[in-house]
């Protein structure tokens, strides 16, 4: 008998990413609320997963090798699913929404959710395999409605099996004294009278780091001032690094890793910017947004949904250095009043529309519709 109040959350790996920190922040809150919550991760649990762990909420591995899916993994997730008789299984990411649509399924998970976190899930083989095995499950959640909107497209999932939950952050998590600010920029060798632009995020193709670097290029150029700091890790460092070489940036650019304080480290730029070519619901963009920065973005996946083009920030095309570097020039073109005004406006609309409190009440509401509907059908999936 399916114990009412337990949620599985079963996600591909656990390592520091948009979908991961999404999970991360939402499993807590939903234990607060009374859930019996735990996470299972497809490859290592390592990461954030040993930040949840330390919350006080289960984190187990299937210990899948990346790259290397088997049906041993598979009937060890049935077998679990069945031993813990979750009531939600929620599945985050590509591998874990085909992984969790067969195994709950097979486990006889009275509702199965898969979250779909970007407009870009892979090419067309995933969208065949997500379109195959869409009946398995009950319901598809996105992150923004140009995701839903290109799913529909592609007809990856019917309209009527697609809800929109966005990306959630804590504000509170994002306010820092202008000390903390200063001495950020001094460890980043950031000196008085430099403007400093952050970019943050996984160093891999999405993100587009070589448009960044191009556009840059012309920036420092008409304002030698110009200074960037990108925070994140990847297998393309080595690439970028060079190309950033090859544009004689190497002594205005420099790429510092993964950190732990990206709260702290957006606060003491002076202002953001998204180069990537797609999306989901940028969380590095909210964070940005959160902490008063005003930010140029490229008008990739939910990123209109964030920014008011004008008001809170600049959106660009993607894949265009020229105007990647345009939008960056108008926003240090502005004065600090302007900038201030802007970043407020960020701010307030991560504060009216994005707070984690009322994303956790979507996901709560969503759960509680779904469980009374199959408790309505009686055994049949949700």
């Amino acid at each position: 008998m399916p114990n009412p109040n337990s949620i599985v959350f079963l996600i591909t790996g656990l390592n520091y990413g948009g979908a991961e920190t999404q999970l991360s922040r939402l499993v807590p809150r939903l234990r607060d609320r009374g859930w019996q919550v735990r996470v299972l991760s497809m490859i290592s649990s390592a990461g954030l997963g040993d930040e949840i762990g330390r919350a006080g909420i289960p984190v187990l591995s299937l210990g899948i090798k990346q790259g290397s899916p088997s049906l041993r993994a598979l009937l060890k997730a049935r077998a679990l699913l069945r031993q813990w008789q979750p009531m939600v299984l929620t599945n985050f990411m590509f591998h874990a929404n085909v992984l969790g649509r067969v195994a709950g399924r097979m486990a006889r998970v009275p509702v199965i959710i898969s979250s779909v976190r970007s407009e870009n899930d892979g090419g067309a083989t995933r969208d065949r395999l997500l379109r195959l095995t869409d009946h398995l499950g009950s319901i598809t959640t996105v992150n923004s409605q140009r995701v839903a909107e290109s799913l529909i497209r592609r007809g990856v999932v019917p309209e009527g099996r697609l809800q929109v939950i966005h990306n959630g952050l804590t504000m509170e998590d994002y306010v820092y004294a202008p000390e903390d600010a200063r001495t950020v920029r001094e460890e980043l060798g950031i000196h008085p009278g430099q403007f400093m632009w952050s970019a943050v995020g996984n160093l891999r193709e999405p993100k587009d780091y070589p448009s960044l670097l191009h556009a840059f290029q012309v920036v420092h150029e008409q304002r030698p001032d110009a200074r960037l700091r990108v925070a994140g890790q990847g297998p393309l460092q080595d690439q970028l690094e060079a190309l950033a070489g090859k544009l004689h940036l190497q002594d205005v650019v420099q790429f510092i890793g993964f950190r732990h304080d990206i709260p702290r480290f957006l606060a003491a730029s002076d202002a953001f910017t998204l180069s990537s070519a797609w999306e989901g619901l940028p969380n590095a963009l909210m964070e940005a947004c959160a902490t008063g920065r005003p930010v140029v973005s490229t008008r990739v996946g939910g990123v209109p949904e964030l920014v008011d083009d004008g008001v809170s920030g600049l959106i660009v095309p993607p894949r265009d250095p020229g105007e990647l570097a345009r939008g960056m020039l108008r926003i240090m073109a502005c004065s600090d009043e302007q900038r201030r005004q802007m970043g407020a406006a960020a701010r307030d609309k991560m504060r009216a529309q994005f707070d984690m409190e009322h994303i956790t009440d979507l996901w709560e509401q969503l759960f509680q519709q779904l469980i009374a509907r199959h408790t309505r059908q009686g055994d049949r999936p949700a």
